[in-house]
């Protein structure tokens, strides 16, 4: 019988992190999942910090605008991810509150 070791992670969108450890900072959300796919927040997270530095870089070239950036697609795309996992291993609160999100209609 294999048994699958959950923790408790407390994720902020609004600040691109997630935490074991309730540290003060802010959070909007806490969840429990398997260790391994903790990693996929921080995995995302990342991408999108890389993809909006490339943001910014285009940001300096008026000749690329801003509605045709594939970038911005890219981030959409991860935050669409986040939101997926805060949905699957969020309780019923914050599944209802994913529920409502624009992504998800």
């Amino acid at each position: 019988m294999i048994t699958i070791d959950h923790t408790t992670i407390y994720v902020s969108v609004a600040n691109q992190s997630f935490s074991y450890l309730p540290l003060g900072l802010p959070c909007e959300f806490k969840l429990q999942l398997d260790q391994n796919k903790a990693q996929i927040f921080e995995r995302l997270f990342m991408q999108i910090d890389s993809l909006e530095f490339d943001n910014a870089v285009r940001a300096h070239l008026p000749y690329i605008p801003y509605h045709l950036d594939a970038s911005n697609d890219e981030i959409d795309t991860r935050l669409k991810k986040i939101y997926a996992l805060i949905h699957e291993f969020g309780d019923e609160h914050t599944k209802e509150f994913v529920k409502q999100l624009p992504y998800f209609h």
